[in-house]
């Protein structure tokens, strides 16, 4: 008689992928009843922080065996989208420090062992601006230095720091790293973010005063661009063989269609009952805003679906063994780099056309107006750092960038 093999019973905690996005749309009105308070405090609400927390949405990227869910890319941008539809700020913190588990995943074992070893739920934020001083020591090095942009560091227990390490041997080229950082060995420095839109995310300054860092808490860019990280020894999902840079810029672009979409809501509300005090004339009969909402609609929809179309393509070759082409990759970025600059330009034509009631803080369009904007400060959302590898692995040329 043949043996019964049993296969292992699904995990029952991990909710489905519409659960998650019903979950998420459900937090919009709340969110924008926090959304003024977000601003004002320069920081994302801690009861929203838990909120999200409790509902898995820091989990859909992180790792199976770390609690997490590993789940399609796409889940993680449906859910960044409609949180940011009710508060950028948030939907942009979100984004970055959601998809820090990806990156984590990536270092050695180790590394993840001393950030989820005793707490699955545990957040880390980061900035990857290459200032920091770093020295050669034994089994690791020291970090020194004050980088900027550290989006929602208050709610993280862990920091990503990017840095150049001078090279070993005299003539070589410097090694381009990120290096992981427990809340003991570094400062936040508060009322560092001081600025017109996005301020909410709290992306507070990072201080580090020569700090020892082993060599395991360290990623290499090149092993990112590569797709050849330590981690994927243990995390062997296809999900962790996708380019890190590809998951990254998403993350810093996507928020911006939550924000387009609530912009694009707002001025649907005030064209309905708009009459203009000077000349008399309705909103709902200008066909200039018709056109401008309408244009707005259609693009941000086309945009959406060609983020869907990306991860589902980048999926299907991760799920097939090989290697993504360059001149994908250079694509996808590039489109990435586009969607914040688009979306900008989109509702700067809406609000235009909309009087005296786009001047007001108070209208809910220009909150989100004013994070758009800000949004196209980040250096992954200026097109102008890809056209070049567009063009060349066209051209069947090797990439010259390689965060891609």
């Amino acid at each position: 008689m043949a043996s019964v093999v049993s296969m292992p019973s699904p995990r029952s905690d991990i909710p489905t992928a519409q659960q998650l996005v019903e979950r998420a749309r459900a937090m919009i009105p709340t969110l924008k009843s926090r959304a003024r308070q977000c601003t004002k405090d320069y920081n994302v609400p801690a009861e929203t922080i838990a909120e999200m927390k409790a509902a898995g949405f820091f989990k859909i990227l992180q790792p199976k065996r770390w609690g997490g869910y590993e789940m399609h890319p796409n889940v993680f941008f449906d859910v960044q989208r409609l949180l940011a539809e009710g508060c950028m700020s948030t939907g942009w913190m979100y984004g970055v420090v959601g998809c820090h588990p990806y990156e984590l995943a990536l270092f050695h074992d180790e590394a993840q062992k001393e950030v989820w070893g005793d707490n699955a739920d545990m957040l880390v934020s980061s900035t990857y601006q290459p200032v920091g001083k770093v020295e050669h020591a034994d089994g690791g090095f020291y970090l020194s230095g004050r980088w900027g942009f550290s989006t929602g560091s208050l709610h993280c227990g862990w920091v990503l720091l990017g840095s150049l390490v001078p090279p070993a041997k005299e003539g070589d080229a410097p090694d381009m790293r990120t290096f992981l950082l427990p809340r003991s060995d570094y400062q936040i420095i508060e009322g560092t973010w001081d600025t017109f839109g996005l301020q909410g995310t709290g992306s507070f300054d990072i201080v580090v005063d020569r700090a020892f860092v082993p060599d395991y808490r360290t990623h290499r860019a090149v092993d990112g661009f590569m797709c050849q990280n330590p981690g994927q020894a243990a995390n062997d999902g296809p999900l962790y063989s996708l380019p890190w840079a590809q998951v990254f810029v998403r993350s810093v672009s996507t928020a911006a269609f939550g924000g387009a979409r609530a912009a694009v809501n707002a001025a649907i509300k005030i064209m309905q009952d708009r009459v203009s005090t000077n000349t008399g004339k309705a909103s709902k009969a200008d066909p200039m805003l018709h056109a401008a909402i309408a244009k707005a609609h259609a693009q941000i929809l086309e945009m959406e679906l060609t983020l869907k179309a990306t991860f589902d393509d980048l999926m299907d070759i991760a799920n097939s063994g090989q290697p993504i082409p360059m001149e994908k990759r250079a694509l996808y970025a590039y489109q990435s780099s586009n969607v914040v600059r688009r979306l900008a330009n989109l509702i700067d034509e809406i609000v235009q056309l909309l009087g005296g009631r786009a001047v007001y803080m108070s209208s809910e369009i220009i909150q989100p107006w004013l994070d758009i904007h800000a949004g196209r400060a980040h250096v992954a959302n200026d097109p102008n750092n890809r056209t070049s590898d567009v063009i060349g692995t066209m051209l069947g040329e090797a990439p010259t960038f390689t965060f891609m």
